[in-house]
């Protein structure tokens, strides 16, 4: 695939391209200007999109990249991976329960809020 093609099949810019090439996180072929993107390639940057989504820093999705290897009995990668996920979704839940602590005491401020103003518009309709 050209980087056209690769943008438009990823929804990504050819900056971002560029971007994660100088990273060494892709790898395509070079035709003078020219950059073709392999199977290979396509598949690795489905893997990047799906790291960033899950919040993954680049040089660690970088690092799971570089990691495999064609038939590998021991599953290095894989095992890598795993233990990767494992401390990202640990540290998913630990921001998500630290957001539902802030959205239940900002829901608390505004209710008293919310009866603060009443109390003082009931106060001055009686005077």
């Amino acid at each position: 695939m050209t980087i056209r093609e690769m943008c438009d099949a990823f929804d990504v810019t050819p900056r971002t391209l560029r971007f994660y090439e100088a990273k060494e996180l892709l790898a395509p072929i070079r035709q003078g200007q020219k950059r073709l993107f392999t199977k290979r390639e396509r598949a690795r940057l489905k893997l990047i999109l799906r790291g960033k989504r899950f919040g993954f820093a680049l040089e660690e999705i970088r690092q799971l990249l570089n990691l495999y290897e064609p038939g590998d009995p021991d599953n290095i990668q894989l095992r890598r991976t795993r233990e990767l996920a494992t401390e990202r979704l640990a540290q998913m839940i630990r921001e998500r329960d630290e957001l539902d602590t802030a959205i239940s005491e900002l829901r608390g401020h505004i209710d008293c809020a919310g009866r603060l103003l009443a109390q003082r518009q009931t106060c001055a309709a009686a005077e």
